[in-house]
């Protein structure tokens, strides 16, 4: 999976309603790592949103009403960097030339690049690290707590799902999918040991024997041009295209020498005669701060740079995925729209035997491998491909695209902010909730749900179903979908059919066929365009 997107443009844009953060001194280097992690995209650690971090009013649940199904989309935690030019690869070139240097040089680093001298460039490539594990494990641990519980009317002090019923006969297997990328995978079966618990069992078990008994997996190969929503790149050509797959990344590198010219200069500094920085090489030492930190727990290179330049370096990973995946790359609808299908699919209690997307209907046109009426479904993928569900489900609310040339930005505002999104662990879950009232009033303040129908929910009269959704817990305002269908509520519920109807043209106006294999050409890469994440013949 690549990394990031952007654009500039003249938009109406959905008001940001989300709070702003809170600013500091940007002309003095930041030292707390706390808020210094707060600017790193698409590969900070995990951190819940509140409940309303989108704007959503209230996000109690309405008394008769209560969660009846889950759909998690789950992105891998903690990664080593990636081999593209703008992560791991750049950032293997610079440690590269930091260690030639050292190691025939007598002159040395000094001050704050001091340890420059002896440094080692100690990752791999995209796999999966021990915090990323650790994030998964408590993933699924969370997930159980918030939806488990409820799903399968856990008893009292029930810390993991029970593969059996309470009269012991088996539970039918849940089924599970992931790509067969080590980082997905290896986040599934980490997910996996939190949400079903074979680590805290009643006896322990210290073999974790028949850790993955209680569930079924598919494998959805990943790396080919095969069919794969969790991996619809792979299927998506244009999306490989030097240009059309990139218009992000070539913003980002425009972009950097607009705010990395002071930095730079101080880190010249402290370099010795005959070792020159570059633009280039300073956004490394902000790329390798991140990526140490989530593999290490710590790194160096982090209390270099004010907050001006992180809040930048923020704006670059933002504007990466915008131009990407979003609504500012032609191939960003389309890229989503397959996971759109098989969620509308599920829904709609239905298989998908053939195929006009990036859905493999060889899967899910059978019930051994996409079952219909679970409970709950969970999916291991990509943040590109959270980000490009989003826009495919036409969720206005994130087409407000970052600025390419503000130093930093001054939209406190926006709303399309990665570390918000797509942080490492990031997940987006479509809870299916059943309801007595076809309007329940709603609720201003969150509700535990320490028991089913502990808020007066009845199976037998809750007749009504609605969608909410949430990104990595806050609740997203489906009010702003395009069309109006999901509009009238304020806690960010829409009416099943409502929802639904605002889907009906989610496949068209992603112009799949032509977006992911037409022949056209971007006349200008830079430009910021609002393709609207699609583009037609």
């Amino acid at each position: 999976m690549r990394l990031f997107v952007i654009i500039a443009l003249s938009l109406t844009a959905v008001e940001a309603r989300h709070i702003p953060r809170q600013t500091a001194d940007s002309t003095k280097l930041l030292t707390d790592l706390s808020i210094i992690s707060e600017y790193w995209g698409e590969i900070s650690p995990y951190s819940d949103n509140t409940a309303d971090y989108f704007g959503v009013h209230d996000v109690g649940i309405p008394s008769g009403c209560q969660l009846e199904q889950a759909h998690l989309l789950q992105r891998h935690a903690n990664r080593f960097p990636t081999s593209g030019d703008d992560d791991g690869g750049n950032d293997e070139r610079f440690a590269q030339k930091v260690m030639n240097f050292t190691s025939v040089h007598t002159d040395t680093f000094s001050g704050p690049l001091e340890f420059l001298n002896t440094y080692h460039y100690e990752m791999l490539e995209s796999y999966l690290t021990g915090l990323g594990a650790s994030t998964e494990f408590q993933a699924g641990v969370t997930f159980w707590n918030r939806y488990g519980r409820t799903l399968y009317n856990a008893s009292v002090g029930q810390v993991a799902y029970n593969a059996s019923f309470p009269n012991g006969t088996a539970r039918p297997k849940p089924v599970l999918r992931t790509t067969s990328q080590s980082r997905i995978y290896d986040s599934e079966i980490n997910w996996s040991l939190g949400f079903f618990g074979p680590s805290f069992e009643t006896v322990p078990n210290p073999n974790l024997t028949n850790a993955s008994t209680p569930f079924n997996l598919v494998v959805i190969p990943e790396g080919g041009t095969e069919n794969n929503t969790l991996a619809s790149y792979d299927s998506c050509f244009n999306d490989n295209d030097d240009v059309i797959g990139y218009l992000g990344d070539d913003d980002l590198f425009t972009y950097i020498p607009r705010y990395l010219k002071n930095a730079t200069a101080r880190m010249q500094q402290y370099a010795p005669a005959g070792f020159s920085f570059n633009t280039n090489d300073t956004y490394a030492m902000q790329s390798i701060c991140a990526y140490e930190t989530g593999y290490l727990s710590q790194s160096d290179f982090c209390l270099l740079f004010t907050q001006t330049e992180w809040q930048s370096f923020e704006n670059t990973l933002d504007m990466q995925y915008y131009y990407d995946y979003s609504f500012g790359n032609p191939t960003g609808r389309a890229q989503g729209i397959g996971y759109v299908q098989e969620l509308i699919a599920r829904l709609e209690h239905e298989f998908i035997t053939s195929s006009n997307s990036s859905v493999n209907s060889t899967y899910d046109d059978n019930a051994a491998e996409f079952p219909l009426g679970q409970a709950f479904y969970a999916d291991f993928s990509h943040d590109d491909i959270i980000i490009s569900v989003l826009t495919a489900l036409s969720l206005d609310y994130f087409r407000v695209p970052p600025s390419l040339t503000e130093v930093p930005p001054t939209d406190l505002n926006k709303t399309f902010i990665l570390s918000h999104l797509t942080p490492f662990g990031g997940r987006l879950i479509t809870e299916v909730i059943g309801c007595a009232s076809g309007d329940p009033t709603s609720v201003t303040n969150h509700r535990t749900q320490y028991y089913p129908t502990q808020y007066g929910y009845n199976p037998a009269n809750a007749t009504h179903k609605f969608i909410r959704m949430r990104l990595n817990n806050g609740i997203l305002p489906l009010d702003t979908i395009r069309g109006g269908a999901c509009n009238g509520r304020s806690d960010g519920m829409c009416a099943m059919d409502s929802f639904l109807q605002s889907q009906a043209d989610a496949y068209a106006l992603s112009n799949y066929d032509f977006a992911c294999f037409g022949n056209y050409t971007i006349a200008d890469p830079t430009s910021g365009k609002d393709y609207d994440g699609t583009i037609s013949a």
